[in-house]
């Protein structure tokens, strides 16, 4: 059995990825820590989780961290860095923020304001090349949930040429888990029922260079995006829709039967038949990706929309689905495509 431990257990990003352990049929669960969080119980923070109800939440140390196969840090942003620094070479260090994610110190310093602290193996295993990269890695970067689910929706687009990469536009709405689990005013439910509400308007929300740096990899030449995320009233989920110019002498014809190409055999990936849009709840609880793509030929634009799990598929589910790859076991092991509706 593989052990694992989870930093920033009682957090939604721990908690999902407590859950999803608890059907993986090669992982025990070893040490749960957590900061202000330490010494209480698990079931105080994390009811649903029932069969780890008593267990007792220990101070986020690398002394606690230390001794298992794998440990996953589910802290908030620059934070993981200085313990992950602290744990062996030998231990599979995933980290669920963002600390890890950019390869550009200057993008890095220019969202997160603070000293970057490296690059690790990223933890989308639909990137060309990512499956290799991660096979074996002892080091993993969980992307983040909007770069998730945009990359997605234009990979096939990109890597095959389809589009004009100067002009991309992306609107995602999220549900409010996405925001973390702290009391912050904005997600009180008096503040978020009934409302939908736009937020990191004009290219400053933190996920803008990661979405940018997926483009690259995928091919484009100096992409360019906007990127307007969006909150709106449900616990869970992302739903993105991402546009761009087909590229020139592109025939609208070409853009289906590419996105089929590319996602054929992928576990975790569907694309849905023509006609057929996405919707946030039936991905909820699963690791499943949906997407849709056409073409507005009166603007002659590539529309693609996608939908995920932002806690599943977006951080938690993500995350195990590279642990598998890294220990070299069956990829889709421990996760599902089945959602929970309605």
């Amino acid at each position: 059995m593989i052990t694992v431990s989870v930093a920033g257990c009682t957090g939604y990003a721990g908690g999902e990825v407590l859950r999803l352990l608890l059907g993986h049929p090669e992982v025990r669960l070893g040490n749960l820590t957590a900061h202000s969080s330490a010494g209480s119980k698990l079931g105080a923070h994390h009811p649903h989780l029932v069969p780890l109800a008593d267990r007792e939440i220990l101070p986020t140390t690398a002394e606690n961290l230390a001794g298992h196969d794998v440990v996953f840090l589910a802290l908030p942003h620059g934070a993981s860095a200085e313990i992950a620094a602290q744990l062996g070479d030998d231990v599979l260090v995933i980290d669920a923020g963002a600390d890890h994610r950019l390869e550009s110190a200057e993008d890095w310093q220019r969202f997160y304001h603070c000293d970057h602290a490296g690059t690790w193996p990223y933890g989308l295993p639909e990137l060309p090349g990512a499956r290799a990269r991660l096979a074996g890695a002892k080091r993993v970067a969980v992307p983040g949930c909007y770069p998730t689910t945009a990359t997605l929706a234009l990979a096939p687009a990109v890597s095959a040429g389809l589009i004009d990469g100067r002009d991309i536009t992306i609107a995602a709405a999220s549900g409010s888990s996405g925001a973390g689990k702290a009391a912050k005013p904005h997600l009180l439910g008096a503040e978020l029922f009934g409302s939908a509400s736009a937020y990191g308007v004009g290219g400053v929300h933190r996920h803008t260079p990661e979405i940018t740096q997926n483009l690259r990899v995928l091919g484009a030449v100096d992409p360019s995006i906007s990127f307007t995320p969006m909150l709106v009233p449900m616990a869970r989920g992302i739903l993105a829709v991402c546009t761009a110019p087909l590229a020139a002498g592109v025939e609208a014809a070409a853009v289906r039967p590419a996105y089929e190409q590319a996602w054929a055999g992928e576990p975790f990936v569907h694309l849905l038949p023509e006609g057929q849009w996405p919707m946030s709840q039936s991905v909820v609880g699963s690791n499943a990706v949906q997407m849709q793509v056409t073409v507005d030929e009166s603007v002659n634009r590539l529309v693609a929309v996608s939908t995920l799990d932002n806690l599943t598929k977006g951080t938690a589910g993500g995350a195990i689905q590279s642990m598998n790859i890294a220990l070299g076991i069956e990829e889709t092991t421990g996760l599902t495509t089945v959602g929970v509706a309605p």
